[in-house]
């Protein structure tokens, strides 16, 4: 589940026997429509896996979640598809369902109508208990024709199309959508807590990608005043982007009550080894970006090296055992500035996974940002070689820019041109950039 190049296709029989790999058919084949195909014929559902291989979310899911008699039972009701966001399929698919966050679990009746969505690190429990209701459960369109008053099933339901459309990342569709009910649906909504918290966020989604700095400082206390939970941070991270611009006297009232709860995250979700969340990243992350927006250095940086330390002792000193860990690790070191502990970690990483190109194009480019160019090019070209799709393109890129950086224009110009030819036909916007950068430099 971690290493791909390209797309895996599962599925399984209908009995209890272990799943077998569905071939993809000839070059240029689509997985997910062959996957459909193998779903009318055992008339079960598709469950679409939406992955990357810098994904550490997905590392997470692969070793915590995706195993065990659930993800066995998983693949006799379903037939599992993954796609990888980087490879010019799932490329094409990311687009056409909205897909924005990684990885995204998807689900699909026999004739491709979407069911549901997940989104991110999931704990096992809230996963199956989100996969197993979710199989046999009506498109979307049919839940909204059960919402009808303020009847319990009704508010149910109106609970579920909202949850849905912000999967989707779709908060203007949501919220019209709650518009244009009745006025007893709106109400039965607003006066349910989940309701409201729902279109809460739901409204903080459409601000933040409005940028809507009025609407988002209005909203925001309505978000914070729901349970404190893993999702916490995502809201906040939406909240400080949205409001970065707002002066300081302002903005400082609005994130100055959220510290405590951060760090009330941090200590029982994280540093506990009781119930941690599933996504600890975030939460760390979240806790020193806001200690940071509120000029609290010392307390951002004492976030970082509390998290530094527990994922020391937790590792023990192997990284090759637990990917996602590991990850978080390299993450909060380069965070908190101990450059000389990255230097060292990233020989163990890429030792530890050799077979993909994160960690040689991850240390390249930590080494470019400092101005060791002679470093990276090497680690380039080491990422390079196991590349494909999009990073191969973006990878070129930064490659080519150590090239200059060092004065091997012609080399940049060959390298560049090399990774157009590979892959510049499926990646329009990534492509330009990299002809523009073609075009900028001096003739051989």
């Amino acid at each position: 589940m971690i290493r791909r190049i390209g797309c895996v296709l599962l599925f399984a029989a209908t009995t209890a026997a272990a799943a077998e790999a569905v071939p993809a058919g000839p070059a240029g084949a689509d997985p997910f429509e062959a996957a459909l195909e193998q779903a009318r014929e055992r008339r079960v559902p598709v469950l679409v896996d939406y992955t990357a291989p810098w994904c550490y979310s997905c590392y997470y899911m692969a070793r915590n979640v995706l195993t065990g008699a659930e993800w066995e039972r998983a693949q006799r009701e379903a037939v599992v598809v993954e796609l990888d966001a980087d490879s010019p399929v799932g490329a094409k698919w990311m687009a056409a369902w909205s897909v924005k966050a990684m990885p995204t679990y998807l689900l699909f009746d026999e004739r491709g109508q979407e069911l549901g969505r997940v989104l991110g690190e999931q704990t096992r429990d809230d996963f199956y208990a989100w996969l197993f209701a979710t199989i046999g459960r009506d498109p979307l369109e049919t839940v909204k024709a059960r919402v009808k008053g303020d009847s319990k099933d009704s508010l149910a339901a109106a609970r579920e199309v909202l949850r849905a459309y912000h999967a989707r990342f779709d908060a203007k569709g949501g919220l019209a959508w709650l518009d244009a009910q009745p006025e007893t649906v709106g109400t039965a909504v607003v006066r349910d807590r989940q309701g409201a918290s729902w279109v809460a966020r739901l409204e903080l989604q459409r601000a933040a990608a409005d940028q809507d700095v009025r609407a988002c400082t209005a909203v925001a206390p309505r978000v914070f005043a729901g349970p404190l939970g893993c999702e916490r941070p995502y809201e906040l991270s939406r909240v400080m982007a949205c409001t970065e611009e707002l002066a300081q006297p302002r903005r400082r009232p609005l994130l100055r009550p959220q510290a405590g709860p951060m760090e009330q995250l941090l200590a029982r979700r994280v540093l506990s080894a009781r119930d941690r969340c599933a996504d600890e990243r975030s939460i760390v992350l979240g806790a020193a970006d806001l200690h940071q927006a509120l000029g609290e250095a010392a307390a951002e940086q004492r976030a970082l090296d509390r998290a530094i330390e527990d994922l020391k002792r937790r590792i023990g000193g192997e990284v090759g055992r637990d990917r996602n860990l590991a990850d978080n690790l390299r993450v909060y070191l380069d965070r908190a500035g101990r450059v000389d502990e990255l230097d060292r970690l990233f020989p163990r990483l890429i030792e530890a996974w050799p077979d993909d190109y994160v960690y040689p194009y991850r240390h390249a480019r930590s080494l470019a940002e400092r101005g060791k160019h002679a470093e990276a090019v090497p680690l380039y070209e080491q990422a390079a070689a196991k590349t494909y799709g999009v990073n191969t393109l973006r990878i070129a890129g930064l490659r080519a820019k150590s090239l200059q950086a060092l004065g091997r224009g012609a080399e940049a110009r060959a390298v560049l041109a090399e990774a157009l030819a590979a892959n510049g036909r499926w990646f329009a916007e990534d492509a330009a950039k990299l002809k523009a950068m073609l075009e900028s430099l001096p003739p051989a």
